[in-house]
């Protein structure tokens, strides 16, 4: 028996095959001759699905660019918390450096609650709070609306203890604090930063 279906092939007018047996029943009705054989068809190729092998290159390659997007992301991630912590500390620093200011200048009083002999917040809190004006009709001078969180530090601890605070009678490197007032604070994480600095020396 001729086969002119090749394995793996339709015919292109939806088989060929179907169209030559409906030819064979019209000729067999009307008593004419069959029709020629499906050699002279036309067949195109069967489409078919991805092999096993072209799926499992594809999944190698997904596998090699998320191994190599794990890293950067985790750098990005980092370099964010490390800019949220400079702005953070610039932003308590000049909340502080304002504070004592205006000690000097006089807008706050000199023995106002919360402010120590050398003119600087007793607690991070009292920038928080704020202190009474030096005039009597003087609002109170706030300087924070929060204590920032330190990114680097447990996230379940009030923010006041993400820092470690500096007085301003206190060693530049005191590893603690010695209390009477807030001239500075920095970080307690012992993290190295990217660029090969230590965030607590920030």
């Amino acid at each position: 028996m001729h086969n002119c279906v090749p394995r793996g092939w339709l015919s292109s007018n939806h088989a060929c095959g179907f169209d030559f047996r409906m030819k064979s029943r019209a000729a067999r009705r009307n008593g004419s001759p069959a029709p020629l054989g499906r050699s002279s068809c036309q067949y195109v190729r069967r489409g078919y699905g991805f092999s096993l092998v072209e799926l499992l290159v594809v999944l190698v390659i997904l596998s090699i660019l998320a191994a190599a997007a794990v890293p950067y992301a985790e750098v990005t991630v980092r370099r964010e918390k490390e800019l949220e912590l400079r702005r953070h500390l610039r932003e308590v620093r000049s909340a502080i450096d304002r504070f004592h200011d205006d000690w000097v200048s006089g807008r706050i009083a000199k023995s106002a609650e919360g402010v120590s002999d050398h003119g600087y917040p007793k607690t991070l809190q009292v920038l928080v709070d704020g202190v009474e004006g030096a005039q009597a009709e003087s609002i109170r001078h706030r300087y924070l609306r929060r204590i920032p969180r330190n990114p680097f530090a447990d996230p379940t601890r009030p923010p006041a203890e993400h820092w470690i605070w500096r007085g301003y009678q206190d060693a530049p490197d005191a590893g603690s604090w010695g209390g009477g007032d807030v001239y500075d604070i920095r970080s307690a994480s012992p993290q190295v930063a990217l660029d090969g600095s230590r965030i607590s020396s920030w």
